[in-house]
Order: structure tokens, then sequence, then C-alpha cells
């Protein structure tokens, strides 16, 4: 599925399922359920199991090829997020991993503690993806607010 010429979507992706498999090995193993999730995210995206196992077993770290638009960077955090909590256990390590994946991904680094843990509360309360989207965008956008006029 991914050679020499891959175009910029299948790197993001491939970059994706590198950043999930990370995050797996972040408490030192992948359990069965967390490779599953891997494995959905990699059929959501038309990658068979066998190209998704091929990327997992090659990695070595995160990737670099990070995703440019608000939405894809809300998508692959809150995969990861939501891929922390497949275990059913959340290890310091995992949450650390998923705060530094959201910095690097471009959020504020004054919130990215807050929004894991919001993306986390929200996958927890078994809220569909796009309200905790909605609900997390209006939180990231919180400087775009009007501001009041103030006559003096």
């Amino acid at each position: 599925m991914f050679g020499f010429f891959e175009n910029e979507q299948a790197k993001k992706i491939k970059g994706h399922l590198l950043n999930l498999a990370a995050l797996a090995k972040a408490d030192g193993h992948i359990d069965a359920r967390e490779m599953n999730f891997i494995l959905a995210v990699g059929k959501k995206n038309g990658i068979s199991s066998s190209d998704v196992q091929a990327i997992i077993s090659g990695s070595k770290g995160t990737s670099t090829d990070l995703p440019t638009n608000d939405s894809e960077r809300f998508d692959q955090i809150f995969d990861l997020v939501d891929m922390m909590l497949a275990d059913g256990v959340v290890d310091d390590t995992e949450m650390d991993f998923c705060i530094m994946m959201a910095e690097k991904l471009g959020f504020r680094k004054a919130i990215v503690g807050i929004l894991v843990r919001k993306i986390s509360q929200g996958v927890k309360d078994g809220l569909p993806r796009e309200r905790i989207k909605e609900e997390s965008n209006a939180f990231l956008n919180y400087n775009e607010l009007p501001r009041p006029n103030i006559v003096v």
C-alpha cells in the first residue's frame, strides 16, 4: 500500500498509525484491544490488516507526518485518547504521551492537559465523537469570542 511515491494523505494515515502504535507501546506492550483499535483505524482508512501490522512492526517511534488542518488534528488526538482508554487502564506514560502528541499536533501548551482529559471524559461517558469535537472546538476557540465593549 505504501511505497516510494505515496501521496500526502497516505503519509498522514501512516503517520497516524505509527503514533497510535507508539502510544500502545508506551506501557511496554500492545494489548489485544489496542491492536484491534489500530486495525479498525487502518480499515476505516482503507488499509488492510496485514499492511497495518507491517507498519506497526517496523515502527521505532512517532511520525513527523502531522495533519495540516484543525479537524484532522482533533481526529488524531481523539483516536489517541480513545485508544489510551481501550485496555481499561490509563497508565501515566500513556497520558503523558497523549499530552505530548497534542502539543506536537499544534494544540496550545496551556490547554493540552485539559483537552486530553475532556476527550477522555467524553469517551468514558459514551458521547459521540462529533459532540465531543463540537464541545472541544468551542473550548479551543475561546479566544475568538467577541470582546465586550468597555466605554470609559
